[in-house]
């Protein structure tokens, strides 16, 4: 049978490509980009708040949205409709960073008539991704695409892991996941970060990613800090660096003082749990050890000084 995939969550769209079912994606979320091929198809989704505001002004509104019982995103169900999926690839993570299961199960039950089968990704950790990519390759009928997938990725993450398990000195490095008010990367990120050689603070693995004080921040002092917000690329984190660079305690961080600040692309790599979890560690590697070849530079991450 001939899949029909429509993907709700930018991460699960890379998947299935990754698996080699490309051509069985017939709509995406707004959000969906990467492959760039994907652009083609219809839109399936939109944010119910304004993003276009600064990070405060779009915290407060997710937060006004969920204290409301609101969902975040709106799915087009008449779109769905019209496109008879057989697979809706959804997640249940965070009801913040895409379109929730429940809206997807209202959305089908109100207006499907090909009875989809839903997959709703949940990757809290680095193990989840590799079951998300098994799930969506059984969804597809094809589980020895995402063993395959799984094995490669893996083998690629273990390469950088060995590379750098025994370095002298484990640099600590502060993730910044949203400038106004600061989050720590969470998830799956602080094992990244331990894969590339570093030591993540003020996050832990498998759990979301936690507010903190600039003080918090200044106590700890990490060698590095890395900026990365959620769906931000690298233009648009450049506007807001502002943010944190106005702020009276800027300028007393051990990595401002000593230049190991930078920004990432984080809508593109570290906020997406698929396949591109390893570039995401290939950055990591970069920043923390300028010596090896840049091969993600300007693309993938800059250094402040740079912006």
């Amino acid at each position: 049978m001939q899949h029909r995939v429509i993907s709700l969550i930018a991460s699960a769209t890379e998947i299935v490509a990754a698996l080699g079912y490309e051509d069985t994606l017939v709509g995406r979320s707004h959000e969906c980009d990467f492959p760039a091929i994907v652009e083609r198809l219809p839109v399936c989704s939109e944010p119910r708040i304004d993003v276009s505001g600064t990070s405060l002004e779009i915290d407060e509104a997710v937060k006004g949205a969920v204290r409301e019982v609101l969902s975040v995103y709106s799915v087009f169900k008449d779109e769905l409709e019209r496109l008879q999926p057989t697979v809706i690839v959804t997640q249940t993570q965070c009801e913040v960073c895409a379109v929730n299961l429940k809206d997807v199960k209202a959305a089908v039950c109100e207006l499907v008539n090909s009875n989809p089968q839903i997959v709703a990704c949940e990757p809290m950790d680095l193990p989840d991704v590799w079951t998300d990519i098994k799930n969506v390759a059984i969804a597809l009928d094809d589980p020895a695409a995402g063993d395959r997938l799984n094995a490669e990725l893996q083998r690629r993450l273990e390469v950088i892991r060995t590379q750098y398990q025994n370095v002298e000195h484990r640099q600590t490095v502060a993730c910044i996941e949203w400038i106004e008010p600061i989050m720590i990367a969470g998830n799956w990120v602080p094992k990244l970060v331990r894969i590339a050689g570093g030591e993540a603070v003020m996050a832990e693995d498998g759990k979301h990613s936690p507010y903190q004080s600039w003080d918090d921040l200044v106590d700890i002092d990490p060698d590095v800090i890395a900026i990365m917000p959620c769906g931000f690329d690298i233009p648009r984190t450049i506007k807001e660096l502002h943010l944190l660079m106005d702020h009276p305690q800027w300028n007393d961080l051990s990595a401002v003082k000593n230049g190991r600040v930078y920004v990432t692309d984080g809508n593109q790599f570290f906020n997406r749990p698929g396949p591109r979890v390893v570039e995401s560690a290939e950055i990591l590697v970069e920043i923390l050890y300028g010596k090896t070849e840049r091969h993600h530079h300007n693309a993938g991450w800059l250094r402040l000084d740079e912006c």
